[in-house]
């Protein structure tokens, strides 16, 4: 579904991904953890569209075209979809409002038809009620007011209503207590199957104690360092970085 060949990236002429290696295939699920400024939310950024990189080489495709060819809009009615660490907030716009016109615009895309009203609300509060967000958030401004752990669960609210292809979750565990990370990740967990992917970057193995990856990745200056199975997040969790960031250095 997705690879990234030798990618290399910067920002304001600093370089933060050097030579960068991954595929993605169809249904797996692949956690990418690392140190602070290694380039995790870098990637996640550079996948979603965001402008203010500049790519210096390599490239990414997904589902057998060129990412760099797709605007931010293309890349979302393709399939893809973006968790963010710190999510917007955007006071005055409905929260209901907003998910059913992101939604509506997706099965436009595709070439589907509207969905209604009525449907719309049978189907987002069944979302919502998966994701343990009380149904009075739907009415509310998008995240306005929202604590960490509620803005968390509407970006999982939205991956569970838009069902994307690729989803990327960029540190969604990040400010989470135990009860909201356990609902965090039976939301993830729900979205699994054959036909998607997820890409979950993290800093910490917790969140991979109630989601299973196929592939655990290690990103340090710039580039995969290692690659495993949910051991190496144990052993991450034991020993640290440092050995590995040494390695990168090499």
């Amino acid at each position: 579904m997705l690879r990234i060949s030798n990618l290399k990236a910067s920002i304001d002429s600093k370089p933060i991904l050097n030579g960068l290696d991954l595929e993605v295939g169809t249904g797996e699920i692949h956690a990418i953890m690392g140190p602070n400024g290694s380039g995790k939310s870098t990637l996640s950024h550079i996948l979603a569209g965001r402008e203010d990189y500049r790519i210096d080489s390599g490239e990414i495709i997904f589902d057998g075209k060129s990412l760099f060819d797709l605007s931010v809009e293309e890349r979302a009615h393709a399939g893809l979809f973006l968790a963010m660490q710190y999510p917007v907030e955007l006071p005055g716009v409905n929260n209901m409002v907003f998910l059913r016109a992101a939604l509506n615009a997706q099965l436009l895309a595709r070439g589907e038809q509207e969905i209604s009203a009525a449907d719309f609300i049978k189907t987002v509060r069944d979302a919502a009620a998966q994701v343990d967000l009380d149904q009075s958030f739907l009415k509310r401004n998008v995240n306005h007011g929202f604590s960490g752990g509620e803005k968390k669960r509407n970006e999982i609210l939205q991956m569970v209503l838009f069902q994307p292809r690729l989803a990327i979750l960029d540190e969604t565990d990040s400010g989470l207590d135990i009860d909201a990370l356990k609902t965090v990740a039976n939301g993830i967990n729900s979205v699994r199957g054959p036909e998607r992917s997820i890409i979950l970057v993290t800093h910490y193995q917790r969140l991979l104690d109630y989601i299973e990856p196929d592939f655990v990745h290690v990103l340090a200056g710039g580039r995969i360092v290692r690659s495993g199975d949910k051991m190496l997040a144990h052993e991450l969790e034991q020993k640290g970085y440092g050995w590995l960031e040494q390695e990168a250095a090499a």
